[in-house]
């Protein structure tokens, strides 16, 4: 259930409200804004006894009995927009942000000219995979420590933030000291004992749909991050495998770009690489660097579009493609 308290109310009002819930069993999140304070409560069983006493307070304006099984990435719990901070860059804000980089790091040099060029093309975060979940056990799996030190090398050289892949709860901390965002990837959506680590690693995630899941799955997954601590999540819609075979085109991925700024999304992810027919992992959709400076100069009429609709529309939750 989520409690709304009233305007102003004080630190005793608010603590006190907190001791009843502990006292029924529940834990409590909250969110302290500079007027009013949310409070979420989780637990197990029916909330009917403690919603009662909760609400006969004075210092509660209303409590409401969330029926969705994810509260906290929940409207009810978190109506304003989510937005994000990182390295000077506001995600969720009213600047499109653009992620672009190669599937994985292979070399100092591919790396440094990935990230040159798509700096200069204005985007603000670098990716790149160190770690690489592969569908083959005997395909590139990445350069590991190496990958995530040539990354930060990049990031000196050009001030880009870097979004980069953790596979396992184990690597967490290590991927930590490197990354500015820590990446889930589509096959690690429901790694429930990463994402339990992703909630206390003090990074934004984001988090990417798994191959087959519906977005109830994918809320639920950034329930987990939330609910142990970390609520910075940015959810990324990557498209999910159906009958279809076929693997990415790079061909398509202009038009699947243009579409995004029109849906509203907060963003792009794109992968982009200075030789793709020579890259280990992904080339077939890889954007070459000078394709990917043409499209970012091809998004910039839909940018103003988005940012003319973006001034009149209320705030919602973070959405990514």
């Amino acid at each position: 259930m989520i409690i709304s308290m009233k305007l102003h109310a004080t630190r005793e009002e608010i603590d006190e409200v907190t001791a009843i819930v502990k006292h029924f069993g529940y834990k409590v999140h909250s969110i302290e804004g500079e007027e009013r304070v949310v409070i979420g409560v989780v637990g197990v069983g029916d909330v009917t006894a403690c919603l009662e006493s909760v609400e006969s307070l004075p210092q509660v304006d209303n409590v409401v009995r969330i029926s969705a099984p994810y509260k906290f990435v929940s409207k009810e719990f978190r109506k304003g927009k989510t937005r994000i901070r990182v390295n000077g860059t506001e995600i969720g804000g009213d600047e499109f942000i653009v992620i672009a980089g190669p599937c994985s790091v292979e070399s100092e040099e591919q790396i440094m000219r990935s990230a040159e060029a798509v700096a200069k093309a204005g985007a603000k975060l670098l990716r790149g995979g160190a770690f690489k979940p592969r569908t083959s056990p005997y395909d590139f799996q990445g350069m590991e420590e190496e990958g995530l030190k040539l990354l930060q090398k990049a990031k000196k050289a050009t001030g880009l933030a870097i979004v980069t892949e953790v596979m396992g709860d184990r690597d967490v901390d290590l991927v930590a000291q490197y990354a500015d965002v820590m990446q889930v990837g589509a096959r690690n959506m429901q790694n429930f004992m990463l994402l339990k680590a992703l909630g206390k690693c003090g990074r934004p995630v984001l988090l990417k749909r798994g191959l087959s899941s519906s977005i109830k799955e994918l809320l639920m997954s950034a329930e987990y991050i939330t609910a142990h601590g970390n609520p910075e999540v940015i959810l990324c819609e990557r498209g999910i495998r159906t009958f279809e075979t076929a693997t990415g085109k790079r061909s398509l991925v202009p038009a699947v770009s243009k579409a995004g700024v029109a849906i509203g999304a907060d963003g792009l992810i794109i992968e982009a690489h200075p030789a793709p027919e020579k890259a280990i992992s992904d080339g077939a959709q890889s954007l070459e660097l000078g394709q990917f400076a043409r499209l970012m100069d091809d998004l910039q009429p839909y940018i103003a579009l988005w940012k003319a609709e973006r001034s009149k529309q209320p705030a919602a939750a973070a959405r990514w493609l």
